[in-house]
């Protein structure tokens, strides 16, 4: 499918620090490609990205990442402005996620993106309601990960293909609502006295917990 996320609102991203990153201007003769960007290519390129793809324009490198993006969604509540949204974005990339899904508060702090929004197809949903009727219509069943009463290890536990990991507030965990919508809850094994971890930190771990079932080494 052919994702038409609408983006949400955000806060203006942070000017990215240029000066240890990246390349400088292209040596040599100019490659040919509709991919190249001519204002890197002559100017140097900067950006946070891979050096496959340096000096592509961005969306290049966008149509690129959606022929091979994984089938695996990531759904965040964004009840009480939560901070690590941008974290999970940055993650989610890394991970070539299909999608991002906000619900709730449109507005969402871009600065732990690290500019990887740009790349990273992100969709709103006003309500868990929103969220479960489009999960539905795309037949993705929604997981959520949660350190509750009944949760099933998501170190033993077979995820699929293709679903919706949703992930809740820093501190409160997901709302009632959004465990009662999720067919499944997992849960990521503690050892020390903390009572949870950081909600980026968790989806990363589900995320590549995803990846070691589905994906193979990169190129």
């Amino acid at each position: 499918m052919t994702p038409e996320p609408s983006p949400p609102e955000a806060e203006p991203e942070p000017e990215p620090d240029r000066s240890e990153v990246g390349v400088g201007p292209w040596d040599g003769p100019l490659p040919t490609g509709d991919h190249w960007d001519p204002e890197l290519l002559a100017e140097g390129d900067r950006r946070n990205v891979v050096d496959h793809y340096r000096y592509w324009r961005l969306d290049a490198i966008v149509a690129d990442l959606d022929t091979r993006r994984h089938g695996f969604h990531v759904a965040i509540e964004n009840w009480q402005h939560d901070f690590n949204i941008g974290s999970i974005v940055r993650t989610a990339n890394a991970f070539l996620a299909a999608e991002v899904h906000v619900v709730g508060r449109r507005r969402w702090n871009r600065r732990g993106a690290m500019v990887t929004d740009r790349y990273q197809h992100v969709r709103h949903h006003e309500t868990v309601a929103d969220l479960v009727a489009w999960a539905t219509e795309h037949d993705l069943p929604l997981l959520g990960i949660d350190n509750v009463a009944g949760s099933e290890a998501i170190e033993s536990a077979a995820l699929p293909v293709r679903c919706v990991l949703v992930f809740g507030q820093e501190g409160p965990g997901l709302s009632e609502e959004a465990r009662a919508a999720c067919s499944g809850l997992l849960s990521i094994a503690q050892f020390g006295s903390t009572r949870s971890i950081n909600a980026g930190a968790a989806a990363a771990v589900a995320m590549h917990t995803w990846i070691r079932q589905h994906a193979g080494p990169p190129d």
